[in-house]
């Protein structure tokens, strides 16, 4: 969904879900994963990961994006899992692949974080941090 005035550069892929707040504007080549939310006037330059909404300019994340989730019907362990990830990712202090790493292993038990481990994957402009 694109709120008004949302713009995309060349070559940006958006996921599925993805809300797009006003006068957002995504730098080219940037990825922007399923289920992710951004604020109003919010400047992606680097890739936003799935599940993760972001704010302000340049990007920052500010947590999962949980009303989405519910909306799209995960269940609450499914968003517990999806928490964890997201302070593995950004909370933990870990570099990016120490969390990616770890994430591999939560995708074990939680099928939910795989698109997260699948996007880190293929992530070329960075993500947000």
């Amino acid at each position: 969904m694109f709120a008004n005035n949302a713009q995309l550069a060349g070559h940006v892929h958006i996921g599925d879900w993805a809300i797009l707040g006003g006068y957002t504007g995504i730098h080219q080549f940037c990825r922007i994963g399923a289920h992710t939310m951004t604020a109003a006037g919010t400047v992606a330059v680097q890739d936003i990961p799935p599940y993760v909404m972001a704010a302000g300019n340049t990007a920052s994340p500010f947590g999962i994006n949980v009303e989405g989730l519910k909306r799209r019907g995960f269940s609450p362990e499914a968003m517990l899992a999806l928490k964890r990830a997201y302070r593995t990712l950004y909370k933990s202090g870990l570099m990016l692949e120490e969390a990616r790493a770890k994430l591999i292993e939560d995708a074990v038990a939680h099928p939910e974080v795989q698109p997260l481990v699948d996007f880190l994957a293929v992530s070329r402009r960075g993500i947000i941090r």
